[in-house]
């Protein structure tokens, strides 16, 4: 049975993929890849299929009709990782915001340390961001202090994308509820599981901002999450 699968959302990522694919397949744990692409007009799944000639077992990808948002992706592939049978399963962006060398501490963290979540955060002890101005720390810091006001999920990073599950949590959480499209769907998973009363643990990280290729974040995505998380809360 196939054990660890890391999903990876793309959209205009050609800088970044093909060393994003083959760092993670460097690592000392086996890692199989999913990369889920909203129809990138800069050509991310040609590279893709161009790699799934070397990786033609471990590299998957999915190719969907335009940009349909980071919560579809995830929840998209979270079904196929299901249906293929993996029993760990992990989201992480392209970019190299999130270290790959960190998959091995955040699975660890959910085969040897009991943990049903892990998550990659930046707002714990050792956990750092680099790169990112004042203005940018400031937001990200005061989301992560509104969404423990009103959720009281005790969780020090909950908007955090780099995340590992046990396939358990994801076939205990129903899918098809979960709404939210953009960053907000990163609370709306965490609180589903801590609701479930699922072990959560942080894992530190140092969160380094991309250095190729445009971000993805803008006042709709933002706008999302902020009521995105009181609609949780009265749900």
């Amino acid at each position: 049975m196939e054990q660890n699968i890391v999903i990876i959302p793309t959209y205009n990522e050609k800088e970044n993929i093909e060393a994003i694919i083959k760092k993670v397949f460097s690592l000392s744990i086996p890692f199989d890849i999913l990369i889920v692409d909203d129809g990138s007009p800069d050509g991310t799944a040609t590279i893709v299929k161009a790699l799934q000639k070397d990786f033609p077992e471990q590299l998957h990808l999915i190719e969907r009709r335009g940009k349909l948002g980071l919560g579809t992706a995830y929840i998209t592939g979270f079904n196929y990782c299901l249906d293929k049978g993996y029993q760990y399963i992990f989201e992480m962006d392209a970019d190299f915001s999130h270290n790959p060398n960190d998959l091995i501490r955040l699975q660890k963290a959910l085969s040897d340390n009991g943990a049903s979540m892990s998550i990659g955060s930046r707002y714990i002890k050792q956990g750092e961001v680099k790169n990112w101005p004042f203005f940018r720390k400031f937001i990200s810091m005061g989301a992560s202090v509104y969404v423990n006001m009103i959720l009281w999920i005790g969780i020090k990073d909950p908007t955090a994308g780099f995340v590992g599950y046990k396939r358990e949590v994801l076939e205990k959480i129903n899918l098809d509820n979960i709404r939210s499209l953009g960053y907000a769907f990163q609370i709306e998973m965490k609180y589903a599981a801590w609701k479930l009363n699922y072990k959560i643990v942080e894992v530190p990280i140092t969160f380094i901002d991309r250095e190729l290729g445009v971000s993805k974040m803008n006042t709709n995505i933002f706008n999302e999450a902020v009521l995105g998380v009181l609609k949780m809360k009265f749900k």
